[in-house]
């Protein structure tokens, strides 16, 4: 009999992989595991907080907890990012999505200096100029990723991905119109834990976690033509990488 609220997670975890509660579905609440698991009511909390916290179920005020609904996105990097994607003028992002609804929010688009690790990055000069793209995306009218785009002033000045639609194709087909076509991209990947201000951004609740990729774009020449730092709602996303010829 599960005694720990870890325990209890888990055990409810796996009803709810074994299909007992579906997605929507209302779980157990705090007396229902009291009763159940004979462990004090903290202990139950205990056990829906660290659902919640995961991802894996949703708090309604004054309803309960509920298994949560939203299907997590299947991120394919090497699909994509293939340039049969944005070369056909698709977004990168349809191809996680597909026919899910997703919005792009808070989107800015300015001319800065690059900070230290940020010119390190793009090979720039310290304090050269960048263009900086933030945005944030939503899914099925939840927030799932914020992301930062980085590229160097000198290159992308005066083209549209200064304005705030970058158009068909996005950002890796305009750099190909400008004969920076990015040919190939590194990405650095780590789990962490979030500051409060970047779980108000994601509405996910503190203590939940998040992973966050560094992708730089490389055009054929060599150059660092973006770095774009992603921050993902690590209970909205499964991440697949693709090896081999």
């Amino acid at each position: 009999m599960p005694e720990t609220a870890r325990q209890i997670a888990d055990d409810l975890r796996a009803r709810i992989d074994d299909g007992e509660f579906e997605p929507g579905a209302r779980l157990p609440g705090e007396p229902a595991l009291v009763r159940d698991y004979g462990v004090a009511k903290m202990t139950a909390s205990g056990a829906l907080k660290l659902l919640i916290a995961e991802g894996v179920a949703v708090s309604r005020t004054g309803s309960g907890t509920y298994v949560r609904e939203f299907k997590p996105i299947l991120r394919d990097a090497t699909k994509r990012l293939s340039r049969g994607q944005w070369a056909a003028g698709k977004s990168i992002w349809s191809a996680d999505v597909g026919e899910r609804s997703m919005t792009v929010t808070d989107v800015e688009v300015y001319e800065d200096s690059a900070p230290r690790w940020v010119a390190r990055a793009l090979g720039l000069d310290e304090g050269a100029r960048v263009v900086v793209r933030s945005r944030r995306f939503l899914v099925d009218g939840e927030p799932v990723q914020r992301a930062v785009s980085y590229l160097p002033a000198e290159l992308v000045r005066g083209s549209r991905i200064t304005e705030l639609d970058s158009g068909p194709g996005g950002t890796y087909k305009r750099l190909a119109e400008l004969g920076a076509e990015p040919v190939h991209f590194s990405e650095d990947l780590r789990a962490r834990m979030p500051s409060s201000e970047e779980s108000s951004a994601l509405s996910i609740l503190p203590g939940t976690p998040v992973i966050e990729i560094c992708r730089t774009a490389h055009a054929k020449d060599g150059r660092t033509v973006e770095l774009n730092q992603m921050l993902l709602d690590a209970g909205a996303y499964a991440l697949r990488y693709t090896f081999g010829s």
